[in-house]
């Protein structure tokens, strides 16, 4: 190479090398105070795409958990209120027992049946006032079996849905959850309950205990609301026990899509430290290199002196 003056070729190149070196230095300290190994699309842009769909995943997925959260409180907020009502039911059973016995006159059993129709009046209200986030639970809004309860309406009605997968599957990503009407007339107890089929004190069997033979009757009609009572409990606590499973199934999917996505986006410190160090040489070693190429052409000036 000729020794000129006019351009530092020796220079500009070692100008181009710190350059490169002190990009590749700027990427490493950015990735190691970071900690992502992506930080922009030009790092590595189908990771990044990938990365952003799990991340989404993971996000919804959390939702999920939180959604199947919620319907167990709700469920627990039902089941908690048919837990009073069945005080009252044991309680009405009591009473009707109590009047059934030919022990008391009629006016006892009038006043008998006054704490009875209290009992069923009791129920109702509870029934009737239970309700999660302003979602009546147990006067029958959520009973039936068609799943027509989509929040669209003033009052929604029909089975509530639990929303807590990633998609739109009904299979796999949501269920319903139905309680039964627990009012005491829909159990067919207290004055409210309509007439049975039947004659006589068959057929106004629960509806009072005012005499002896309404309050033998009674005693099954009672029975049966108990029963009643107990299959939308049962059917509560299975259900509660499938969302926790759900809940289970779903943070160890988070968990293990989390997991894809910090091997797709997390930096590797040591392997990034390790390249931190070579580049922060290079650097050092191109500032050296440039500044002994800046001095080079001054040779050129003891030729002509």
């Amino acid at each position: 190479m000729a020794l000129v003056i006019n351009h530092n070729l020796m220079a500009m190149n070692a100008a181009r090398n710190l350059s490169t070196s002190y990009s590749a230095l700027a990427v490493s300290t950015r990735r190691l105070s970071s900690g992502l190994r992506i930080g922009t699309a030009a790092d590595d842009a189908a990771g990044l795409a990938v990365r952003e769909l799990m991340r989404a995943e993971i996000s919804s997925l959390q939702q999920g958990v939180r959604n199947a959260n919620d319907a167990i409180s709700l469920i627990q907020t039902a089941d908690g209120a048919l837990s009073v009502i069945d005080e009252k039911l044991l309680r009405m059973k009591e009473l009707a027992q109590q009047a059934a016995t030919g022990t008391y006159s009629s006016d006892q059993r009038l006043i008998i049946d006054s704490e009875y129709q209290a009992m069923a009046s009791e129920i109702t209200r509870i029934a009737s006032s239970t309700d999660f986030n302003g979602v009546h639970l147990l006067n029958g809004n959520l009973s039936g079996a068609n799943s027509s309860h989509n929040g669209h309406a003033l009052v929604p009605t029909g089975p509530l849905k639990v929303h807590f997968g990633t998609g739109n599957d009904s299979a796999e990503d949501y269920y319903y959850i139905s309680i039964g009407t627990s009012t005491a007339s829909a159990m067919g107890l207290g004055h409210a309950a309509g007439t049975k089929s039947g004659s006589g004190e068959t057929a106004n069997a629960g509806k009072a205990i005012s005499t002896q033979a309404l309050a033998q009757a009674a005693l099954d009609a009672i029975n049966n609301a108990i029963v009643s009572k107990d299959k939308i409990r049962a059917s509560l606590g299975a259900l509660q026990n499938r969302l926790e499973n759900t809940i289970t199934t779903l943070e160890i999917q988070a968990e293990n899509t989390q997991a894809a996505e910090s091997q797709i986006s997390d930096v590797d410190v040591a392997l990034e430290m390790t390249e931190f160090v070579r580049r922060q040489i290079l650097t050092q070693s191109a500032v050296a290199m440039l500044a002994q190429a800046n001095s080079l052409p001054q040779m050129a000036l003891q030729l002509m002196g």
